[in-house]
């Protein structure tokens, strides 16, 4: 049998049974959703996925800084940046016009 993530569980049909009940019951925990003893998916409460998905854009943002860090090419200036930027939105301005 699969490790369950959950500390609580519940079948396909108990949860299209009475969905709200379990969703209420479950509070701040995630439930792990079986099918046929196995889990299928994860019900996890809307405060809780926010949380996870702020902890996983800092993961994400703490890895490009760290990668930026180890990148040996040196720095662009930002004025050099914004002007070709301005240049490339020029360019895409001027090519949408003659289209």
């Amino acid at each position: 049998m699969e490790k369950l993530l959950a500390n609580r569980s519940v079948s396909i049909t108990e949860l299209k049974r009475s969905s709200s009940t379990i969703i209420e019951q479950a509070g701040d925990e995630a439930v792990a959703v079986l099918n046929h003893n196995r889990p299928a998916a994860y019900l996890v409460p809307a405060a809780l996925y926010m949380r996870q998905m702020a902890a996983l854009d800092a993961a994400t943002l703490r890895e490009a800084i760290a990668i930026s860090r180890r990148d040996q090419h040196p720095p662009i200036p930002a004025e050099q940046m914004f002007a070709e930027m301005h240049a490339a939105i020029n360019q895409v301005a001027i090519e949408q016009a003659s289209a």
